[in-house]
Parts: C-alpha cells; sequence; structure tokens
C-alpha cells in the first residue's frame, strides 16, 4: 500500500481546502507513491517521535500539528524544527499534518472528539464558515445535565488529564451549554458569549482575554496540548477503520512543551 492511499482516507475526512490560509496541512516531508510500512500517529513531529516511527517500522508520521510552519531558509539542524526534518529525511519518513482542516470538520473534527469526551449533546458548530453549517471552528452543546460550576471544572481537569485549569471568576449558576475549541480558541470568545455557552474549554488564553467573558461564562483553560491530546486517537481510529489489519500505532512520546510544578 502506497502512502497516498493512507493520505487519501484522512484527506476524505478533512479535505485539504477546509485549512485556513495561514495553516501548512498536508504532505510537508516524503513522497506519496513510496510503499508504505506502517503509521505513527502523535499531536506533534519531533526528533524523538521520528526515531520511536523508525523503532517501530513505520515509515509516516500522521501529526495534527505541522512540523513546519513557517518557510525555512536554511536546514542546517539550528531548530528543532530543521533536526525533525532532516532526521525524517535521512530516515526515509514521511511527514504528514492534518491541522485546520481536521478542526473545520464537524462530525470526526478535532472537536467533535472534545464534546464527546465531556459528554455534550445536542452539538453544532460555533463558528460555521459562510454557508457551510457543518464546516467551521469551534462546537456548542449541552450537558446531559446541568453541573455546578466548580464541579465541572474539576470533571473537565480529570477527564483531560490537565495539570492545572485556569479559568475565570465563577458566575454562580449551574452550567449547562458548553463551548469548546481545541488549541487556541480566544477569538472565539464573543462567539461563546453570542452563543449563551456557560463555560467555554479551549486554551492558550491571555491575560487580558479573561476580562471579555464579563463574568457571563467561565473561561476554561485546560492547556494546548491537553485540548489536542485525543486528537492522536481519532487519526488511529480513522485509518484503522479503512485499513483494521495495517500497523498502526499511536505516539507514546509525550511532546508536551509545558510542565507544571
Amino acid at each position: 500500500m502506497r502512502i497516498s492511499e493512507i493520505l487519501a482516507v484522512l484527506e476524505s475526512v478533512a479535505p485539504p481546502q477546509l485549512q485556513e490560509s495561514y495553516d501548512n496541512a498536508g504532505l510537508i516531508v516524503g513522497e506519496p507513491e513510496q510503499e508504505a510500512t506502517g503509521v505513527l500517529f502523535c499531536l506533534d513531529s519531533t526528533e524523538a517521535v521520528v526515531a520511536e516511527a523508525v523503532r517501530k517500522g513505520c515509515n509516516l508520521i500522521v501529526a495534527h500539528h505541522p512540523i513546519v510552519f513557517k518557510g525555512l531558509k536554511r536546514i542546517n539542524g539550528t531548530t528543532y524544527v530543521e533536526r525533525t526534518v532532516i532526521r525524517a529525511i535521512r530516515d526515509g519518513m514521511a511527514i504528514y499534518a492534518i491541522h485546520t482542516n481536521l478542526d473545520n470538520v464537524y462530525h470526526r473534527g478535532v472537536n467533535a472528539r472534545i464534546a464527546q469526551k465531556i459528554g455534550l449533546t445536542q452539538t453544532r458548530i460555533l463558528a460555521p464558515k459562510q454557508g457551510m453549517e457543518e464546516t467551521g471552528a469551534g462546537l456548542i452543546g449541552e450537558l446531559p445535565s446541568a453541573m455546578d460550576e466548580a464541579e465541572f471544572l474539576g470533571m473537565i481537569k480529570t477527564a483531560f488529564r490537565a495539570g492545572c485549569v485556569r479559568h475565570t471568576a465563577l458566575c454562580g449558576k449551574p452550567v449547562s451549554r458548553v463551548a469548546v475549541c481545541g488549541g487556541s480558541g480566544s477569538f472565539l470568545l464573543p462567539e461563546a458569549l453570542r452563543a449563551r455557552a456557560d463555560a467555554f474549554v479551549s486554551s492558550d488564553f491571555k491575560y487580558h482575554e479573561f476580562f471579555d467573558a464579563e463574568g457571563k461564562l467561565v473561561i476554561a483553560d485546560i492547556g494546548h496540548f491537553e485540548s489536542e491530546q485525543f486528537t492522536i486517537e481519532l487519526l488511529y481510529e480513522i485509518i484503522r477503520e479503512k485499513f483494521p489489519t495495517f500497523a498502526l500505532h499511536c505516539t507514546e512520546v509525550n511532546t508536551n512543551p509545558v510542565y507544571y510544578l
């Protein structure tokens, strides 16, 4: 089986044209017509992940985040990005990224998996693209039953194995409607407010952005890696459904660069 056949399955779920203009999803390193020996799924393709793929007999890494995001003017091993690319080429490793195109998918996207982990029902896209109700950023849904705010924060801390949850002041009302966005989701706060969410689960909020909640909802910043970690199992499941006997592996390398004391 060729690498291109595996990528075709991924792109049938999250077409490349759905990625944002600033993104760099797609095949970043490698040849699509190369025979595939195995696939390793991860959130971030790093030197350690390339080494892991080699050990496991894989020659294709499927990552959520693109290892090359901005243009590279030199590839001489100065940065971890350059070293990862050099090692991948040296080891005959293909690296594919499926990023904002997977973020923008409704039923099998990043945010649908987050909503599933929280237990949300009656979900819909939070900020749909014009004329495309089932494509867009974020997602909003309802909890099976309303929860106390502190209880809700404790639940998501446990569900996402978060080192901590940075949050705004509690509003003193039950949490029933919840908005979510994997990764950096502060740009969707106005949409969450318009949708009358009781809580917004995302990451990477800056100090002053917490003020923008205006006491109308609880922002729950669980961390970038933590919010997207289940994307790895999502990608694994998408390919396993099509190729159940092929060599597929989820990374055992923790690529989260953020630690908590």
